[in-house]
């Protein structure tokens, strides 16, 4: 891959060669982040039989998640600070092996201990490659960052939906061991991550210096704005992730409980939700590069609380149906939400990867013990009554800045 300064204009026929390399870059990286959440989305995917195996009550499974999550969100945010000021470039492998190492121990836990343990090494997996990984997308984005946050994020997404298929396919008539087959997917990941580490370490100049945010008036916003501004985005994000934590970790015991679907069934409809989320996720990041950011987040926070709201009062079909609306509307929030912040704080694209996906992360993981806990003292469908008013917190929104594009570093 040619190695072009930032500040080189290229000929003609090199422009097409560097447009080409940076989208292998950001395509790699989307499919990297797929093997990634896929096996991720194992853990949530295998509930079911968790739960019937060892006997767990919805509190335990809620405090899996959290132990998971909250590994994950503690670490991400260190690993973007440190990354920031001593790239490591080949550290994306060494994220994708903690993985590995999970899943087989996952494969073989026997207990409670054993499932907690295995979890968190698959947490710490997601600590390395997150903020390091966004921080590659930001490298290859060629100025179209919400674009590029999108294409990453769809894998992810992707991913995440492929999990209760893969579950319902393999796990469930196979059992907990046959986990162990899915650590062929940590092991090319292993693989192609070390091809993004190389291109990553020969570009590592695309990184711009440090620049204020401006505002779109042209002024340079203060401090404090700043920082208000960032707490909303953290309040929009606990809105988003405490209400798709109530689909992804219990939307498959909602409709078995309520609809009397078998476990296989509801992987299906969980599998058709988390699709959907893919799907929304890639037109969040473009929309923001074309209309701004601010208008997506709004959108796709408070916009989705007519359908949340009307969730736990429809039909079998009328449910699957809601939830895909759900899933498509709700999606786009994340990269708008986390290229916001990269704007905010520009100069700290790791940290600010970091800090927004260990915050997502920590907020799933609280999300999944309260609401575990919640169902286990009310019903599952008391969550999703609750729950549904949440994306009402998009009113915060209004008052995020108008963001202008801050200038080009010299």
């Amino acid at each position: 891959m040619s190695q072009i300064p930032e500040d080189v204009v290229p000929a003609a026929g090199e422009n097409e060669l560097v447009q080409r390399t940076a989208l292998g870059v950001l395509f790699t990286l989307s499919f990297s982040h797929l093997l990634n959440d896929t096996m991720q989305s194992l853990i949530p995917a295998m509930y079911p039989v968790m739960k019937q195996s060892f006997d767990l009550t919805f509190t335990q499974i809620g405090l899996i998640t959290l132990t998971y999550q909250m590994t994950a969100s503690l670490l991400q945010p260190l690993v973007g600070f440190y990354t920031d000021r001593h790239p490591k470039p080949y550290s994306l492998s060494v994220g994708m092996a903690f993985t590995l190492l999970g899943l087989v121990w996952l494969s073989r836990a026997g207990n409670l201990t054993e499932l907690l343990c295995s979890a968190a090494l698959v947490g710490a997996g997601s600590s390395v490659f997150h903020p390091e990984a966004s921080r590659v997308a930001h490298m290859a984005a060629g100025g179209k960052h919400g674009f590029a946050q999108s294409l990453f994020q769809v894998g992810g997404n992707t991913g995440s939906s492929l999990g209760p298929l893969l579950a319902a396919w393999i796990i469930v008539p196979h059992g907990q061991k046959s986990l162990a087959w899915f650590s062929l997917l940590a092991l090319l990941g292993i693989v192609v991550l070390a091809q993004v580490g190389g291109w990553y370490a020969r570009n590592r100049h695309q990184m711009k210096p440090k620049a204020k945010p401006v505002h779109s008036s042209g002024e340079a916003l203060p401090r404090g704005r700043v920082r208000i501004s960032l707490a909303i985005l953290m309040l929009l994000i606990v809105s988003k992730y405490f209400y798709l934590i109530s689909l992804t970790n219990y939307y498959t015991f909602y409709l078995i409980h309520h609809f009397d679907v078998s476990v296989r069934a509801s992987q299906v409809y969980l599998f058709v939700f988390l699709f959907a989320v893919a799907a929304g996720t890639i037109l969040g990041g473009p929309l923001g590069d074309r209309f701004g950011r601010k208008i997506v987040i709004w959108v796709s926070i408070l916009g989705v609380a007519p359908f949340t709201i009307l969730l736990p009062h429809v039909g079998l079909t009328g449910t699957a149906i809601l939830t895909v609306v759900i899933g498509l509307v709700l999606a786009s929030a994340f990269s708008a939400i986390l290229v916001f912040a990269q704007d905010l704080m520009p100069g700290n694209v790791g940290m600010v990867a970091g800090l927004f996906f260990g915050f997502a992360f920590g907020v799933s993981g609280v999300a999944s013990a309260a609401l575990g806990k919640l169902a286990d003292m009310t019903s599952i469908e008391f969550v999703f009554n609750v729950c549904g008013y949440l994306p009402l917190l998009g009113l915060f929104a209004a008052f995020l800045p108008n963001l202008g594009k801050h200038p080009r570093a010299k």
